[in-house]
């Protein structure tokens, strides 16, 4: 008899926190994580995807801790060497996180889909819980600024979020089709957590997607929102800059959750915004307060336990 299984709708730092966490609750068999590719770039020749890698390697125990992103301890031996060849190094890739796009680029071009090739590398990193693309078509995340348009990569690494955002598309999204991965965890899941990652430019690729958004209403279990707004700020990134250009609303937990409206059934925001839970609860929501910024490996497995609890997931 199979588990309950939760499907977590994740990208960037924050999202790859709680999947963390949820894997530290979970067994392999009751957790499928799906993960933005409108992040993905080709660097130098190579397929780099940022999202994927980054909640690979944080599951791994082996990401950056002081980036949140990359690899532990790597090196940028090659960077610098290219830099002395007069090539642009904006993108910085360590050493050992080329090999991943080494390895990433080599299987695709011998005809793996990028799904398959996420398998095999979560087994080399002995990650054992499922990280599925959320499609294996190629999906690019555009940005329209006061710059001109820019690709995702342009806008967050190069010019470091600072250009005024007008709108966002994503190209591939209208053809593009969900990973056979993703379609099955939205059959089986008895519940949907979205990680509080970036809602514009880590979910909404996701919810994109045709079909993804029937499909996620479909599912008749608690469907559970995280803010990844604490006080009027984010964690980390651009998340509130973007909720102020793109809704000219404050940057609060409130206008996340107006976004999430009418897919979601249950909202959690952190207690520094508890005088915000009515506003929430007037969307419909059952808001769930409680400390959601996590800091350490110790409040990652303390959110993830309250959502699986309210997931109904947890035996």
């Amino acid at each position: 008899m199979s588990r309950r299984l939760l499907l977590a709708l994740a990208g960037g730092v924050g999202g790859a926190k709680l999947a963390f966490g949820l894997a530290r609750v979970l067994p392999p068999d009751a957790l499928t994580i799906v993960v933005n590719t409108g992040d993905d770039e080709v660097f130098w020749g190579l397929h780099v995807s940022p999202d994927l890698d980054t909640v690979m390697y944080t599951l791994a125990g082996d990401v950056n801790p002081g980036t949140g992103w990359g690899l532990r301890d790597d090196t940028f031996y090659v960077l610098e060497a290219l830099a002395r060849l007069g090539i642009d190094t904006w993108f910085r890739l360590g050493d050992r996180d080329l090999a991943t796009h080494i390895r990433r680029t080599e299987l695709l071009r011998a005809g793996h889909a990028l799904t398959q090739v996420t398998q095999d590398l979560c087994r080399r990193f002995g990650v054992s819980h499922a990280i599925v693309p959320m499609s294996d078509n190629p999906v690019r995340t555009v940005v329209d600024t006061d710059l001109g348009v820019l690709s995702f990569q342009e806008y967050f690494v190069r010019h470091r979020c600072v250009p005024r955002v007008r709108a966002l598309r994503f190209d591939g999204a209208e053809t593009a089709k969900p990973s056979p991965a993703f379609v099955e965890a939205i059959q089986r899941a008895a519940a949907v957590v979205l990680c509080p990652s970036n809602p514009f430019l880590s979910l909404a690729p996701i919810l994109a997607l045709p079909g993804v958004k029937e499909g996620l209403t479909a599912v008749t279990g608690p469907k559970i929102a995280i803010s990844p707004i604490i006080a009027g700020k984010a964690v980390k990134g651009p998340a509130a800059k973007l909720l102020e250009e793109l809704t000219a609303e404050p940057a609060t937990c409130v206008s996340v959750a107006r976004m999430y409206r009418g897919l979601c059934t249950h909202f959690v925001i952190d207690r520094e915004d508890e005088a915000h839970r009515s506003e929430v609860e007037a969307f419909g929501y059952t808001v769930v307060v409680t400390r959601t910024l996590m800091e350490t490996e110790e409040d990652k497995v303390a959110l993830a336990r309250t959502v699986c609890v309210l997931a109904g997931v947890l035996a």
